[in-house]
């Protein structure tokens, strides 16, 4: 199964369809009404699963979380986190009800649990999609805060007596995002500076350590009754900005576990599901995803950007770039295990509109992005990666040449590399040389870079500036 899913990503790259749809279909394929006809019907165990796959997605995505883009977007992502959620549980759930028939404790489930953006599905697509940093930022910050909140009102919802006063779920988020916070926070900096202080022995070890602390982290904020989602992604990003030993590897590593974690919680998903049965629960699954998708998301994101003055094009990006993937699917497991009346048919219409939805907006959002001329405000940055020289105390920067950067055709004495680093090898269609100061770079080369430790920060920013403004960078104020 993992052979014929890593396949599958070759598929998805080329033509264009989201992955995950491939590991449902793959788990459709050998489950109920499938050619193996597997019964698996255990909404609890799919549940526990799908929560240990989203710890290790949220933790691979907060590794790569770079702090300075998302510093600046924090506030707008709490906005569309809590506020934007409410007012997306309060649309969806009134459409549910009043067009598509759902007694009210049915749509608010749906309402609530379709109305988080799935994590999986933001990190893979706008890491692929050049947009202006503070958009990437937001809508990977939403998705790390908003699994809380609404974990929360799912379970207020799916509970037998009456739900609670608004203002009690209200501090209860609130309580919960504090709590999940502070631990995450915490673990984030006791990790890195055990990890940066402690020499393992064995290089392997580091990334395993990272992300034992990474889980750790929603194992502590869960057990104090705090956001462990939260908690796991602020201590994966706090790790991940803390220039460990062996970062590369660190990231290798978790994004790994994190393809795992997608195809074990995706195939799993699409075992739970019965086929046969998604036929009656279509077009209430297709109405309920149009109010969701051009209705309560556009509204939910206006109103909590209010205060933030984002231009009207990025607020547009931002409402179609809101992406539901495995994460509304494994909610509405929850429901199920409690045994709420009608909870297989709210299952059956998250599945049909994330799958619907997730076929529409995910391949049309580079098209957008683009009919709204919205790119990453300049060439494209390089992609550099540093692996550390601990007994040298040095570095090595492997930096990448993309095709609209303006290094392209800078000799390498006009990088004006700070003293203390220098291009050592240059990789160009397939074969490597030492360059010499008058070697003429071109897009698609990939350079080797040794820096002693006191200006490896200095050689990056000077790399990177190079990148965006070319060989005049600094003297034109670009660097």
């Amino acid at each position: 199964m993992l052979l014929i899913a890593v396949a599958a990503v070759r598929v998805s790259s080329r033509s264009g369809l989201p992955s995950l749809l491939i590991y449902l279909g793959i788990g459709i394929a050998i489950g109920q009404d499938g050619i193996f006809d597997v019964k698996f019907d255990n909404a609890e165990l799919t549940q526990v699963i799908g929560y240990a796959a989203l710890v290790v997605i949220l933790a691979e995505g907060g590794l790569g979380t770079k702090w300075q883009e998302i510093k600046p977007a924090l506030p707008a992502a709490v906005a569309l986190s809590t506020v934007g959620v409410a007012v997306s549980v309060g649309i969806t759930a009134t459409a549910a009800h009043y067009l598509v028939g759902l007694e009210w404790q049915q749509a608010l489930i749906i309402g609530a649990v379709v109305s988080s953006t799935d994590a999986a599905a933001v990190f893979s697509v706008l890491r692929k999609v050049p947009l202006p940093s503070r958009v990437t930022g937001v809508l990977e910050a939403e998705s790390g805060f908003n699994d809380a909140p609404v974990v929360i009102l799912v379970v207020a919802f799916s509970t037998a007596g009456p739900v609670d006063a608004w203002y009690v779920l209200v501090g209860t988020i609130l309580l919960e995002l504090a709590i999940g916070a502070g631990i995450g926070l915490a673990a984030g900096f006791l990790g890195a500076f055990g990890l940066r202080h402690v020499a393992l022995p064995a290089s392997g070890l580091y990334p395993i350590a990272v992300m034992a602390i990474a889980v750790a982290a929603y194992a502590a904020g869960a057990m104090a009754h705090g956001s462990g989602f939260l908690a796991v992604y602020l201590a994966a990003m706090v790790l991940g900005n803390s220039k460990l030993p062996h970062a590369p590897a660190n990231r290798g590593f978790a994004e790994g576990l994190g393809w795992i974690a997608q195809i074990g919680m995706f195939v799993l998903l699409g075992l739970l599901v019965t086929p046969h049965e998604l036929v009656a629960d279509f077009w209430p699954a297709v109405v309920v995803g149009l109010v969701l998708t051009m209705v309560a998301r556009p509204v939910s994101v206006m109103l909590s950007l209010l205060p933030f003055r984002i231009p009207e094009r990025e607020q547009i990006l931002m409402s179609w770039a809101g992406l539901r993937g495995a994460v509304p699917i494994i909610l509405a497991t929850i429901p199920m295990v409690g045994g709420v009346a009608g909870s297989d048919r709210i299952f059956n219409i998250v599945f049909v509109l994330v799958v619907v939805y997730t076929l529409v907006q995910g391949p049309t959002l580079p098209w957008l992005a683009k009919a709204l001329r919205l790119g990453p405000g300049g060439p494209s940055d390089l992609g550099v990666e540093s692996a550390p020289l601990e007994r040298l105390r040095g570095h090595l920067l492997s930096v990448s040449i993309p095709e609209e950067s303006r290094m392209h055709g800078v000799e390498v004495s006009e990088l004006r590399l700070p003293a203390g680093s220098a291009v050592t090898l240059v990789v160009r269609d397939g074969k490597s040389f030492v360059p010499s100061p008058a070697t003429v770079l071109r897009r698609g080369d990939e350079l080797l870079v040794v820096a002693t430790d006191p200006v490896r920060d200095a050689a990056e920013k000077r790399l990177r500036a190079v990148g965006r403004g070319g060989k005049l960078a600094g003297w034109l104020g670009s660097g």
